[in-house]
């Protein structure tokens, strides 16, 4: 539940439910059965909202027992209260320091700060749906007004009241008034903004640029959780900042939030809307306000702030162009892990012959097929990189504003998809490249936006797809769905032992009571597993030191690169390399043109073997990867004291195509060396450039945690060292092949539906070994690891019987 605020001069214990019982902060222990009880008190202390790592916040604040019942023994005691999540925005938003409040729905804990703070023992821990807090302000005391400090008094609590019930008012500064150093509220019109990214921390981080009626451009560095980030769809759109701080860089001053920084966005557009973007769920707008709003609309038209034609349909796209586009999203689908694509419509056609993109069906979601006059509307865009985060979390059916979209002419390939999806020439493809540079980027925009407005109105005149004009052979011709397959359920397979031991099934039960070391036959049902997140279940394994670790983020790796790239500086390449320019990929129309230093080793240049290996430097992860089509290995390398090192081995030392290669910190001795291959060796592969620079190859592995169960017990296993046979997919074409992921996804859906009864999941024929290992407090404990089974296709109605 939210914070409940209710009128002045009723008390919080006057409105709270009836069915609920006050009691005493000076009895509450952690025994107490806080069921149906509340605790009241005034707020003496509010601290600040802090971020979790795990994306939640959490506040504390501590409240006084001003009117003890006569029960209590003590005096005015105090309590420390911690709130989680949307119960701690809320109250920090609503609740302050003196405000009078009742809490209920919390948990009792031991305090760790009794000895520091002297405060109860015991904290008040209040988080999810059953929490709550009631606030009010309590009346002020009636004083004699004849005394003059009674009348002092009064007077400062009046006005302390007034202070909090009345929206308070504010002081804003024109943006050509700004001193470095303070706090302050502005308005101002965007003239360039950035849409949010993931920064090194829980927070997201964007920047705008918002000039005023002072003619000065301001910039602005927002760092907050992504849902409290300015929701600006276009440049023109206005801005209120309140409490920003005010920095002095590089001789101008730019703008930063601070502690209870808060934001609204207004449209631009001269008579738009007055209705804020905001995630905040209190906010005050009067009539100064919105005079404010309209005086710098009218300002910004007059100065052409506010471009004439915010975004461009399809119907009007030039080749080679960089455009915004407002349309709708009708389906999606990944094609492998660093791109996706979106099917989109505007209602309008496109004057050009487009990339048709060949995906499966059953990795589409949303319709996989329109009628033809709705598929000759309908645009491809395939997003890189960063995007696809976000993409994966669209919806079909959401309104998009898609910034910073290119069209690209001519021949197009999509990528991961080399095998089924053939070169078409003349074709035009839409691309929305990685990274954030003029504000690229995608944006959801509400129904009750304009824009979303008047593209209604446009596709209005569309009628709905009749699914009846479809047949077969279009459906194939748009998806490469072979028409036997419409009909089809869900892939089900079950499993086999490929062992040749000579064992008898036994129960789950009876493989616990057994001792390590041995061999089982079971034929179980898969109840859960983990991760969820099948990408998660993707490890890097060093078979020298034996450890085990995560595969690095897009982030971090990103983030090495970046480092590198500063901090590289005049470098003298080795004796046996020849060194060369190449140009960046992916440079921008107007931007400056920027190259990339590469070392090629002069043995392989004389064998015409340029291509087949390249030490790069100076690139980020992006252009590395794009570099990666070209040649056939390159290792991403810095300048270390004028001499050639390797980058920090988190980041992967070689990329191959798609493929990335890890080296294992503890273990390598790492060192920027020739490659020299053996009689006979035509091909250099990643072992062979290992060895030379001194690196213990990762190997990439899976490893789940799965819960199975029987009519007797449940038991949780590994599966690692068979997880490949198991699914039938090597771990490193996971890694880099969306068709490999897609197996393991479909197979753990099978085995393990999100849908039904555990007891109607299919049976599996699985073989067990059982060992001892010490766990995490270095206890040895029993461990059991799934050996030598696979999984089958199709899956047979016999394995669907229960075995009891």
């Amino acid at each position: 539940m939210p914070v409940c605020v209710f009128s002045e001069g009723a008390g919080p214990g006057a409105q709270v439910p009836a069915h609920l019982t006050r009691i005493p902060i000076a009895l509450i222990t952690t025994s107490t059965d806080c069921s149906n009880k509340t605790v009241k008190g005034k707020v003496v202390k509010k601290c600040p909202l802090v971020s979790l790592a795990s994306d939640n916040v959490i506040l504390k604040t501590v409240i006084q027992e001003e009117d003890s019942p006569p029960n209590s023994s003590s005096q005015s005691p105090s309590i420390n209260v911690i709130l989680f999540g949307a119960l701690a925005k809320d109250f920090n938003q609503t609740v302050n320091q003196g405000d009078v409040v009742v809490a209920s729905g919390f948990t009792v804990g031991k305090s760790p700060t009794v000895h520091k703070d002297k405060l109860h023992p015991c904290n008040l821990l209040l988080s999810g749906d059953d929490a709550c807090i009631y606030v009010t302000l309590l009346p002020p005391p009636l004083l004699d007004p004849r005394s003059p400090p009674a009348a002092k008094r009064s007077s400062a609590l009046s006005a302390e009241v007034s202070r909090a019930t009345k929206a308070p008012k504010y002081t804003y500064v024109r943006l050509g008034d700004l001193k470095p150093g303070t706090v302050v509220n502005v308005y101002g019109v965007v003239v360039f903004f950035k849409q949010p990214f993931k920064s090194r921390g829980t927070d997201f981080c964007s920047s705008l640029k918002i000039t005023d009626q002072s003619n000065q451009k301001i910039g602005c560095t927002i760092f907050c959780q992504l849902e409290d980030h300015p929701k600006i769809f276009q440049i023109g759109d206005i801005i209120r900042f309140h409490r920003v701080k005010t920095q002095s860089f590089n001789n101008s001053i730019t703008l930063v939030t601070s502690f209870g920084f808060s934001v609204l966005v207004f449209d631009g557009a001269e008579g738009g809307s007055m209705e804020p973007r905001t995630s905040s769920r209190s906010f005050h707008i009067d009539q100064e306000d919105r005079q404010t709003v309209e005086e710098l609309r009218s300002w910004a038209a007059k100065q052409a702030l506010v471009p004439p034609v915010p975004t461009i349909p399809l119907s009007a796209v030039s080749p080679k162009a960089y455009f915004d586009l407002t349309c709708q999203l009708l389906a999606k689908a990944p094609i492998d892990t660093t791109c996706t694509l979106l099917r989109v419509w505007d209602g309008t056609r496109c004057p050009h012959t487009l990339l048709n993109v060949i995906v499966e069906r059953n990795v589409t979601e949303g319709p996989t097929s329109f009628s033809q006059e709705r598929e000759s509307l309908i645009a491809n865009i395939l997003v890189y990189d960063n995007h696809t985060e976000f993409a994966r979390q669209l919806k079909p059916g959401d309104f998009l504003r898609i910034y910073n979209l290119r069209a690209i002419p001519g021949s197009s390939k999509v990528p991961g998809l080399t095998s089924s999806q053939s070169e078409e020439v003349d074709h035009l493809a839409f691309h929305l490249h990685g990274g954030t540079a003029y504000g690229r980027g995608i944006r959801v925009l509400p129904e009750n936006s304009p824009a979303v407005q008047e593209l209604k109105r446009v596709m209005e005149a569309f009628p709905e797809d009749d699914k009846d004009e479809l047949n077969d052979s279009e459906m194939l011709d748009i998806w490469s769905t072979p028409p036997e397959f419409l009909e089809a359920g869900a892939v089900e397979c079950s499993t086999e032992r490929s062992c040749g031991h000579d064992t008898q099934l036994v129960t789950l039960s009876e493989v616990k009571r057994s001792d390590p070391g041995r061999v089982h036959h079971v034929r179980v049902q898969l109840r859960s597993y983990e991760p969820r997140r099948l990408h998660q279940a993707l490890k890097l394994y060093c078979s020298k030191c034996t450890s085990m670790q995560d595969v690095p983020d897009d982030e971090l790796v990103a983030g090495l690169f970046s480092e590198a790239f500063k901090d590289s500086g005049p470098c003298s390449p080795p004796p046996w390399a020849v060194s060369g320019r190449v140009n960046a990929p992916g440079d921008s129309p107007g931007s400056p043109k920027r190259t990339l230093s590469v070392h090629m080793s002069t043995q392989l240049m004389s064998e015409d073997k340029s291509k087949e290996l390249i030490f790069l430097m100076g690139s980020t992860l992006e252009e590395t990867r794009r570099l990666a089509a070209g040649y056939r290995n390159i290792v991403p390398v810095m300048s270390s004291a004028g001499h050639l090192a390797l980058l920090d081995l988190l980041a992967p030392f070689l990329f191959r195509g798609r493929k990335t290669y890890y080296g294992c910190k503890r273990c390598s001795e790492a060192a920027v060396r020739e490659p020299s291959c053996a009689e006979g060796v035509e091909m250099i592969d990643e072992k062979i450039i290992a060895q030379a620079l001194g690196v213990q190859l990762l190997q990439f592995v899976l490893l789940m945690n799965l819960q199975l169960q029987d009519a007797t017990d449940t038991l949780d296993v590994f599966l690692w060292r068979d997880a490949e046979a198991f699914f039938g997919v090597l771990a490193e074409d996971v890694a880099a092949n969306q068709e490999a992921q897609n197996i393991i996804h479909q197979t753990m859906d099978s085995l393990c539906p999100a849908e039904g009864s555990t007891g109607g999941h299919p049976w599996m024929d699985l073989c067990l070994t059982a060992y001892r290992a010490e766990d995490d407090e270095e206890q040895n404990q029993t461990y059991y690891q799934i050996c030598h089974s696979t999984v089958t296709k199709p899956f047979s109605a016999q394995s669907n019987a229960n075995p009891a």
